[in-house]
């Protein structure tokens, strides 16, 4: 079995879970530890780490894992919500009927 069949398989094995929490991975490879990760449908991503946290970084799972993110801008987005407004700023009033 080759390196990147059994990268794929893993992967593959990984993804097949109905949670999407977090996953970590160990390697020596400074391609995999670049290229797994974006692969890997979870939350968060460890390499060669487990458990890193910080308030700075969005938290949360994918899939049955839960939607949203806790910490960092992301987190504070969940609270906000978002408003057009449009304003006329030459005199006089415009068609309503009218684009523009």
């Amino acid at each position: 079995m080759g390196r990147v069949h059994a990268s794929s398989e893993a992967v593959a094995i990984a993804n097949d879970s109905p949670y999407g929490l977090a996953a970590g991975i160990w390697t020596r490879s400074l391609e995999r530890s670049m290229n797994i990760p974006r692969r890997l449908q979870a939350g968060t991503v460890w390499v060669n780490a487990y458990r890193v946290v910080s308030y700075l970084a969005p938290f949360g799972g994918v899939k049955a894992s839960g939607i949203g993110r806790e910490n960092g801008l992301n987190g504070i987005y969940e609270y906000l919500e978002e408003k057009s407004i449009f304003i006329k700023a030459s005199p006089g009033i415009a068609n309503p009927f009218a684009l523009g």
